[in-house]
């Protein structure tokens, strides 16, 4: 893990995304923070030009219009085409007819290299159906010790069926191809009293893998270990100020533009299942 984070703090990943409003902000000064840079476009016309001059493409569908949708398809196929890696995040598919037949409609016509979202959006992107709250995962989908094993398989016949790093994110991260599954356990429950470490996470995750495309389902396990690891971090200095959620969301990013591969290295809780 050392090397990976090492890896983009030297290379610098320039990244495109088309990604939720709500969170931009904080998805850009996340990316800065881990080591990479971000660039935001969802216009169809200029979607094409801004992926050239990328390394990898965020797609996430947490905010959705039709202008929108033609510049994800119109950014992916050009990622595609330049053999840059694509990051789905299917926020909330399942929960409206216009998330999931994006959501369906992207997987059609872009080859994605990771997929990541809650096992309630990752349920749905295997059945083509499901059941979601919002953007949160169903409680009755949950991912804990009884059923590790039994989800990480289900994992990896997902990675077989879209060539893709599938990454499920929750109490418990599931990471697999359709041959190895990982499992970390960093990260405290505070980080879902903010909005946006889903979509801040796709941003690292997507420099992590540019910056190591020879190792990729390694730098996804790496990258949701590292902001699992950030929030821990995040949580100790909240608890020691006596502070509340906007601090918390302040020392996250903090946590990450201070992170080194050695710190990664030793508080990652990570292995191979």
């Amino acid at each position: 893990m050392k090397m990976i984070v090492e890896n983009v703090r030297k290379n610098v990943p320039l990244v495109h995304f088309i990604t939720n409003y709500v969170t931009v902000n904080d998805v850009a000064n996340m990316m800065l923070a881990c080591g990479g840079s971000p660039i935001m476009s969802d216009e169809v016309k200029d979607v094409e030009d801004i992926t050239s001059i990328c390394n990898a493409t965020v797609i996430n569908i947490g905010t959705l219009n039709q202008n929108t949708i033609e510049g994800m398809v119109a950014a992916g196929k050009k990622a595609n085409e330049l053999g840059h890696p694509v990051i789905l995040d299917p926020v909330g598919a399942g929960a409206s007819g216009l998330r999931t037949e994006t959501t369906f409609r992207v997987l059609k016509e872009i080859k994605f290299s990771v997929i990541r979202g809650n096992i309630s959006e990752i349920k749905t992107v295997y059945a083509g159906s499901g059941s979601t709250r919002g953007v949160d995962a169903d409680a009755a989908d949950a991912v804990d010790e009884s059923n590790l094993q039994q989800t990480g398989e289900f994992a990896k016949e997902l990675s077989k069926r879209t060539g893709a790093i599938i990454a499920i994110t929750g109490a418990i991260d599931i990471i697999a191809d359709e041959n190895r599954v990982f499992a970390v356990r960093n990260g405290v429950a505070m980080m879902s009293r903010i909005t946006g470490t889903g979509c801040m996470l796709d941003g690292v995750i997507a420099g992590y893998v540019a910056a190591n495309p020879d190792r990729a389902l390694e730098a996804v396990t790496a990258a949701i270990a590292a902001e699992g690891l950030c929030g821990e971090i995040a949580a100790k200095k909240v608890q020691e100020e006596g502070s509340g959620t906007s601090s918390f969301r302040m020392h996250l990013i903090d946590a990450m533009s201070l992170l080194d591969g050695e710190t990664l290295a030793k508080g990652a809780k990570a292995e191979q299942i």
